[in-house]
């Protein structure tokens, strides 16, 4: 009944404005309208991370869920993990409306939401709430705004979920805080990660678990600055990678009404650059530092693509815009047989098969 139900709201939810859509989905999950995965994961699709199991590799991406209220019914439909966020410690509401728009012939979405969320408070609330039910629950965190001391935000978000996260992110590539991607340049981001890697470290001390961190960074960097990152990695050694956020970029659009608008673009135009630049991150940083992929995952093919280019796990958010909750099942299925087809066993086993080929491709 859900996936018909899903299937009839898709041509509706595609009709209305795309952040009134995004609240109705929301809702939806809240209310219970959604489609149960059915059966368990193959074996094959299970991935083990830090001293968490995921089911599969496939994970809903931040921005999607920013408060924590339906972290549970992303996992019931067959996600592997859900990342809720980007919060900040205070409450902000974002740049103003309109803020997103959708290239519908392009498959993509841009959007200069701003971090709009309910603060530190309102989200503990919540994932207090669910603590317990098991699933894999990661918190993106992030800086207000109007932030004297951007780390400093950071470092609140360690410290205020330590206890309920299964794995932190730490966003510095969103493009619509202004300054934010500065946190990208070497003396910053290593300021950055020895502080939050040190609330971390303490906090596990407190509850007896140190929380994974990843750092997520833009897609928008050149080889120089690859190798600025990499360089603070090494020394820093965080848990993990994820490449990438939304582009600045707009390669790959066709002429469309909402092309120009200012933001960041997501979706199908940015599988290609993402992907490039994870696989010559895969190149830079530690080999015992895993990957997560992220930009323009919308089928079997491009998942497999991603842990190809040196993934260990991949995350989608704007491919479910357009085709709808349904296609997780899907995505799932056509990657279990993308692995089959080329002989391997297990997904861990397709992890950075294609490394070499992707990063031989120019940024363009």
């Amino acid at each position: 009944m859900f996936r018909s139900l899903a299937r009839l709201a898709q041509p509706f939810l595609q009709a209305v404005d795309p952040e009134r859509a995004h609240d109705l989905a929301i809702e939806a999950l809240r209310m219970g309208l959604y489609p149960r995965q059915s059966k368990p994961d193959d074996p094959a699709l299970a991935v083990g991370l830090w001293d968490l199991k995921f089911p599969n590799p496939l994970g809903m991406a931040a921005g999607f869920d920013k408060n924590g209220v339906v972290p549970d019914a992303l996992l019931a439909m067959g996600l592997g993990f859900a990342e809720a966020g980007t919060v900040t410690p205070r409450p902000q509401a974002g740049n103003p409306k309109p803020r997103v728009f959708r290239i519908s012939d392009d498959l993509g979405v841009i959007n200069r939401l701003g971090f709009n969320n309910g603060g530190h408070a309102a989200m503990r609330e919540r994932l207090l709430a669910r603590k317990g039910r098991g699933g894999i629950v990661g918190v993106n965190v992030g800086a207000n705004k109007d932030s004297a001391d951007f780390a400093a935000d950071y470092v609140s978000g360690i410290h205020t979920f330590a206890d309920l996260a299964s794995y932190f992110t730490v966003n510095i590539s969103s493009p619509n805080t202004p300054g934010l991607r500065d946190l990208q340049q070497a003396a910053a981001l290593d300021d950055l990660l020895a502080r939050v890697l040190e609330a971390r470290d303490s906090e596990g001390e407190k509850y007896g678990r140190k929380v994974p961190v990843a750092l997520k960074i833009a897609p928008d960097i050149n080889e120089q600055a690859m190798d600025d990152i990499a360089g603070v990695l090494e020394k820093r050694m965080p848990d993990a990678l994820i490449v990438s956020n939304t582009t600045l970029s707009r390669v790959g659009l066709s002429a469309h009404v909402n092309a120009e608008e200012a933001g960041g673009l997501s979706g199908a135009p940015l599988f290609t650059r993402s992907t490039i630049v994870l696989a010559k991150m895969r190149l830079r940083i530690p080999q015992a530092m895993p990957m997560i992929g992220v930009g323009g995952v919308n089928s079997g093919k491009t998942a497999y693509e991603k842990i190809r280019a040196g993934a260990t796990l991949v995350q989608l958010y704007t491919g479910l815009i357009f085709g709808g909750f349904d296609m997780i099942g899907d995505i799932k299925r056509e990657l279990l047989g993308a692995l089959r087809a080329d002989g391997h066993a297990h997904v861990r086993d397709a992890v950075g098969s294609g490394v070499a080929d992707w990063s031989s491709r120019p940024l363009g």
